[in-house]
């Protein structure tokens, strides 16, 4: 009894809170310190609570109780640090997490590609449309019509601003779309093209966009066949939505998907990380800045073909890093795949223009989007021959194999740094950078 009364200085710390896709739930670690004590947990959210799990034990059984009613608390408030001494002598001290938040209404962030959007996803929109093909959250859905395996996707483009070097919204969309299918194995047999146009947007705009998605369909050689125009009043749109569906028929040789990576799998990066993201916010911000850096937005679907005819199988997941970059696409196979995948930093090629612009408005290159690269995860007897065969084609003549998979007790991705050191490359949690596709 004494020991209950006795009071203790009580300080929850939590280093990391992040959300588990495939579990559909979050996580959180941190450290407690009771008087001299330091103690390790995690914890996960079910239905509304948190549940503390010590990594090792409190030497005090009977304080124990007092220990956890500290971390959940400090979980529960959203903060990053609590101070409690259980004599009531001292002001109880917290600071705010800038991570999680009860958010009752849809926020930009959400659209970011990071947990916050995963948390969208999985608390809020597959509940409510649930079933088993859209429950492997792949790019693309793979519907079976008697003997054919068929993809089918869909996305919507809102980039701000629609012209920038490289493109425009209209090869931005052609491009998204064509590799979303890509992604599953499909050569595109045919595009859906929706315009939302707002009321005084520039019919030679508009002309110069269309014409562009007409070349972008002509390379990836398939046909825009059906299609819808809506226009809003002014300020009801920016300028212009454009929202692009397609479907394909898978090759014969796919088995593709972000749930196919195993252990022991390479990773095969096609380019320079960053580009399109980079791209957009230095005209976002109003950057005045002497380079030649464009947007990579290109259709990958003759390299996707070619990969197949040759390796087939011994392919296990082809995936794109659009928002959120390869933070988020690799934490997303991570999950899914229950696998590890370590990260060599120095082996990830990415142009000195985007380092100097992440650099100068604290971007990690790492969360910034591509449009025209793919993440390839092959079985390492292949991946020379792979990278071999990427750098003679159009688009991905700068591949580099970037790093392994692994197994081990949890999914997790981690960037062996320049210098030596190893830090955890976490999926960003909202939206670094707004309409930036």
């Amino acid at each position: 009894m004494r020991e209950e009364k006795k009071s203790h200085r009580i300080e929850v710390e939590v280093t990391g809170r992040y959300y588990r896709p495939l579990e559909g739930r979050w996580q959180a670690e941190g450290v407690v310190s009771v008087d001299n004590e330091t103690i390790p947990f995690v914890a996960h959210k079910e239905d509304g609570n948190w549940s503390v799990e010590f990594k090792s034990k409190v030497k005090r059984v009977p304080v124990e109780e007092k220990v956890r009613s500290a971390v959940e608390k400090t979980l529960s408030e959203e903060r990053r640090f609590l101070s409690v001494d259980t004599s009531k002598k001292r002001k109880k001290v917290s600071r705010l997490l800038p991570a999680e938040k009860t958010i009752e209404e849809v926020k930009l962030a959400h659209g970011g590609g990071g947990t916050l959007m995963f948390s969208l996803i999985m608390d809020t929109l597959l509940p409510a449309l649930k079933n088993p093909i859209l429950e492997r959250l792949d790019d693309s859905a793979e519907l079976n019509i008697g003997s054919e395996r068929l993809a089918f996707t869909t996305d919507s483009y809102v980039v701000r601003p629609p012209f920038f070097p490289g493109g425009d919204i209209g090869r931005l969309a052609v491009s998204g779309t064509v590799n979303d299918l890509s992604c599953l194995g499909a050569k595109p047999i045919a595009l859906s093209l929706s315009l939302i146009l707002e009321e005084g947007f520039s019919l030679s705009d508009l002309r110069t966009i269309l014409k562009s998605i007409a070349q972008t369909a002509k390379e990836a050689e398939v046909k825009v066949v059906t299609g819808d125009t809506k226009v809003v009043e002014k300020g009801a749109a920016d300028k212009l939505f454009i929202n692009t569906a397609g479907i394909g028929k898978i090759h014969p040789k796919a088995s593709l998907s972000t749930h196919n990576v195993r252990p022991g799998d390479t990773l095969i990066l096609t380019g320079s990380m960053g580009d399109h993201g980079a791209t957009i916010i230095s005209l976002q911000r109003g950057l005045k800045l002497k380079t030649n850096l464009k947007s990579d937005a290109a259709p990958l679907s003759k390299v996707v073909e070619g990969l197949l005819d040759k390796f087939g199988k011994e392919i296990h997941c082809i995936k794109d890093p659009t928002r959120g970059g390869l933070a988020s696409a690799l934490n997303e196979v991570a999950e899914n795949s229950n696998v590890s995948i370590e990260i060599d930093e120095e082996a990830v090629p990415v142009q000195p223009e985007v380092l100097g612009i992440c650099e100068l408005l604290g971007l990690d290159p790492f969360s910034v989007a591509n449009e025209g690269k793919l993440l390839i995860f092959v079985e390492e007897k292949i991946a020379e021959n792979v990278l071999s065969f990427l750098r003679r084609q159009k688009y991905t003549e700068s591949s580099a194999l970037i790093g392994r998979t692994s197994s081990k007790d949890a999914p997790s991705v981690t960037l062996k740094t320049s210098v030596g050191g190893i830090r955890i490359l976490d999926m960003p949690y909202g939206e670094q950078l707004p309409r930036i596709c």
